[in-house]
């Protein structure tokens, strides 16, 4: 690695140290951090959850679900847009994408419809990261994430900060295929999987909670699985 990517390195470790050290009490007191009373089964997760949500059945398999598109991106013409309410809007291309700390981590994921595929092994960048390239203001609060397909999902800042959130471009060894979500998706390993955007093409910071395309259709917007937190609550936004 060259000094000057040395000094990038550090820049962005700092800079996500800072912003940590700004949302860890949010953080902590998320429920898949803090719940005393978590649903499940099975021995603890790494969070001290059980490693079976509630309602869960695990597969080996990992089923494809989407909107019915799937929009092929190649890499020279992939994009990641994060603007909103940011210091610093940037967008980054695939080899400036590459270029940033590369993060391997195993967590399992969990689809709202009742299946889990555990301790799947991911490399990709960690949305903190991103976040300590950009910024956020003190105003931002959520995150709604746009992929190619058309596809928006909103996630709460503490949820997407968490260490275990990444835009994944390598699962088990692989490049991170078509159907879920190649060249790049993200991943929310504690909240249901529908929240990882596949596809990812737009990370936009919000000063309000604004709800994406299956919360706007029946769906919860915390999306907490050791809750059973599918359904929306019908909570007027």
């Amino acid at each position: 690695m060259s000094e000057d990517a040395d000094d990038k390195e550090r820049r962005i470790v700092e800079a996500r140290r800072k912003l940590m050290e700004r949302w860890e009490q949010r953080m902590r007191d998320t429920p898949a951090l803090s719940d005393a009373r978590p649903q499940g089964s099975g021995p603890p997760n790494r969070h001290g959850m059980p490693k079976l949500p509630v309602g869960q059945t695990v597969t080996k398999k990992w089923p494809v679900l989407d909107l019915g598109r799937k929009p092929i991106v190649p890499k020279d013409k992939w994009q990641l847009k994060i603007d909103g309410a940011v210091e610093q809007p940037l967008t980054l291309d695939w080899a400036a994408f590459m270029a940033l700390p590369q993060t391997t981590d195993t967590s399992d994921f969990h689809c709202v419809t009742s299946w889990s595929k555990m301790d799947m092994t991911w490399v990709g960048v960690r949305f903190a990261d991103l976040m300590a390239l950009v910024h956020p203001t003190p105003a931002a609060v959520h995150v709604m994430c746009h992929g190619y397909d058309g596809y928006t999902t909103n996630v709460a800042l503490e949820e997407a900060l968490k260490p275990d959130v990444l835009l994944a471009h390598t699962v088990d060894g692989h490049e991170l295929p078509i159907e879920h979500g190649g060249p790049v998706r993200m991943i929310t390993p504690q909240l249901y999987a529908w929240k990882g955007s596949k596809w990812i093409s737009r990370i936009e910071l919000l000063t309000r909670e604004k709800l994406g395309f299956w919360e706007m259709n029946g769906y919860s917007s915390t999306a907490h699985p050791w809750r059973d937190d599918r359904y929306s609550r019908l909570r007027g936004l």
